[in-house]
């Protein structure tokens, strides 16, 4: 098995490859099977109308949640290519974003969202596959980040409700505008503060993924009332 062959599965499955790196000390990696170490991790994602296509033809037949799309579509995946399938939204949670600026040319942005030079603000990661093998891979990728050479910042100054700022993002005002009626732009168009980046316009998501997006993180910050503190990682 080797690297192409994994990211051609992922792709074909729906997702996107989002790099590979072999874990150091300090990567905190769950083990295998026997307390096997894993020697490499692949990250799978989205960035681009792929994923949302997949999963909207999957739940056609059926309520499903894209969590739970993720988990069956990586589990069955890495059955099949002897990995193990892990994911963002499983407790304990796991350092995903660590991994991602380990694995390709991302960045922290001043949203707190990872910023990558191509998919500017609009992509995720869905799940990792860690196997056993070091397989081989390509040198990393580093490129410069997009933020350090915008001046205007113009996403901090986007959000109607001024939920972001230097200090980070105040979820709480967030999901209050988002409570609001009539409904606020975002629910159609996506965050306003992610759509003024100029970086990635290609891969922003289309009206039925952004309301999809938008309206899950109402019902979790806003009808389930917002228990969380600090940051969060919107899909």
């Amino acid at each position: 098995m080797n690297l192409g062959e994994i990211e051609q599965s992922l792709r074909e499955a729906g997702l996107t490859p989002r790099g590979a790196f072999h874990p150091a000390a300090g990567d905190d990696l769950p083990p295998l099977a026997a307390q096997t170490p894993a020697r490499t991790l692949v990250l799978a994602g989205h960035a681009g109308p792929r994923m949302w296509r997949a999963f909207d033809a999957a739940r056609a037949g059926g309520a499903m949640t894209l969590d739970e799309w993720s988990a069956r579509v990586l589990s069955e995946l890495a059955a099949r290519l002897g990995a193990r399938a892990v994911f963002p939204f499983e407790r304990p949670y796991l350092p995903f974003q660590r991994w991602a600026l380990r694995a390709e040319a991302c960045h922290p942005s001043p949203l707190g969202l990872l910023i990558h030079p191509d998919y500017g603000l609009w992509h995720g990661y869905r799940g990792a596959l860690l196997f056993a093998a070091a397989i081989a891979l390509p040198p990393p990728e580093r490129r410069a980040s997009p933020c350090a050479s915008c001046a205007d910042r113009p996403c901090l100054s986007a959000c109607p409700a001024g939920a972001f700022d230097a200090a980070g993002y105040d979820i709480a005002a967030c999901a209050r505008h988002l409570a609001c009626m009539p409904e606020p732009a975002c629910m159609d168009s996506g965050c306003l503060a992610r759509q003024a980046c100029p970086v990635g316009r290609d891969y922003r998501y289309a009206p039925a993924q952004a309301r999809f997006h938008m309206q899950a993180f109402r019902l979790n910050h806003v009808q389930a009332g917002d228990r969380k503190a600090g940051k969060t990682q919107r899909t």
